[in-house]
């Protein structure tokens, strides 16, 4: 019985350790992602991220010019007949022709860019 429980409390920390590292993988692969399409404002932050197999996530935040703070999220839900977005409490909504193509193209770079560096990090390891 103790023996048990100590199986389980060292997989709940391997569990949770899994866990963390997933967490902080995929937040350097929102900063990166949120800086292929150039600089951040400063008092800024700009995330872009593959969530999952079927979802893409851009996120941004910014100060404008009266000193009010802005928030902006934007979900990408890959389906088999397209692709939809939704933003904030709004229900999904087709993406038009260029709103498609602006999302392949930053897929596109993602790809480039953010796996590539990952592989560089991992093979650093």
């Amino acid at each position: 019985m103790l023996r048990n429980a100590f199986s389980q409390a060292r997989q709940k920390k391997k569990d949770q350790r899994k866990a963390d590292l997933r967490r902080a993988i995929l937040h350097y692969e929102a900063r990166l992602g949120g800086e292929l399409f150039g600089p951040v404002l400063k008092g800024g932050r700009r995330e872009f991220f593959c969530l999952d197999k079927h979802t893409w996530v851009w996120h941004e935040e910014w100060t404008d010019e009266l000193k009010q703070r802005h928030v902006v999220t934007t979900r990408y839900d890959v389906r088999p007949n397209g692709v939809v977005k939704s933003q904030g409490t709004n229900s999904y909504q087709a993406l038009n022709l260029e709103e498609a193509q602006n999302l392949y193209q930053a897929v596109q770079l993602y790809e480039e860019q953010v796996i590539s560096q990952l592989r560089r990090l991992a093979q650093a390891a």
